[in-house]
């Protein structure tokens, strides 16, 4: 390094040789854009654990390995002429510019807007953007290109706000309460008839209605089933202990016992 830090350039100059056909790594050489996806996505979801554990020495990390994900697919558009890596920054550039202009005077960089705006002026600004650029892309419908690889909950989270603004939605989250409890009397009634496709289409409708509820409350989602299922792991770690500790093990335990471990665990955390 000679005393001084890397650049992106040095970035981009590293994709350049782990791909070079005469003296590349034989695993980057073997790659191409499909193949990358599933580790994109890995990298993605390890930058989000690092982040919902504020480890900031791992967030610096993992937002370096996501960083490389751009960098490799950015070499590989740019070895068949499709696009490189100024081409996507120049692109990124240009988008962010056209969607806040309320930031950016004039379209220009440096061009400062006087007069401060809400937050709701930028959401319904950002709303107005994006859906004229679907237009342009012959992508008019309401759920026009809502992806179909995002989370099952973030995609329905995504698909019911491109619904409500169109004002196809609920008044308020109690009202969605009353609808989740119909959908749960729904699923009841198809599990007491054994029924293994109503039962698998009214789970769907249960879990869609939550994320419905989540959405009215301001919340993610995603976001909050992953804190629930870290909370839960956590808490039943503490069991883990408490049964070691006790001479046993979990999978012996009755039901009262573990009932026991169970509330000693939450009353022993702090996240209730």
């Amino acid at each position: 390094m000679n005393g001084s830090q890397y650049t992106v350039s040095d970035l981009l100059r590293v994709m350049q040789r782990l791909r070079d056909p005469e003296s590349g790594c034989p695993w980057d050489l073997r790659q191409d854009f499909h193949s990358i996806v599933p580790f994109t996505l890995e990298e993605c979801y390890e930058l989000a654990q690092a982040i919902e554990h504020e480890d900031f020495v791992h967030i610096n990390e993992e937002l370096g390995d996501v960083l490389f994900q751009v960098i490799f697919y950015a070499q590989l558009g740019k070895e068949q002429n499709l696009f490189s890596f100024e081409t996507i920054v120049d692109v990124l550039t240009e988008k962010l510019i056209r969607r806040h202009p309320h930031v950016f005077a004039g379209g220009e960089i440096e061009g400062v807007v006087l007069n401060r705006t809400s937050v709701e002026a930028v959401r319904q600004t950002w709303e107005a953007v994006k859906q004229s650029e679907r237009k342009s892309k012959n992508q008019s419908g309401v759920f026009a290109y809502v992806p179909l690889a995002l989370p099952a909950l973030s995609r329905a989270q995504k698909v019911q706000k491109r619904a409500a603004q169109v004002n196809f939605d609920w008044v308020d989250a109690p009202a969605v309460l009353d609808k989740l409890q119909e959908e749960l009397d729904e699923l009841r009634r198809a599990m007491s008839e054994q029924n293994a496709d109503a039962i698998h289409n009214e789970m769907g409708d249960v879990f869609f209605t939550c994320v419905n509820i989540a959405r009215h409350l301001g919340l993610d989602a995603e976001e909050s089933l992953r804190h629930a299922t870290v909370k839960f792991e956590r808490r039943f770690g503490l069991m883990e202990v408490a049964a070691t500790a006790d001479g046993s093990a979990i999978p012996s335990l009755s039901d009262a016992q573990l009932d026991r471990l169970w509330r000693q665990a939450k009353a022993e955390c702090d996240d209730n």
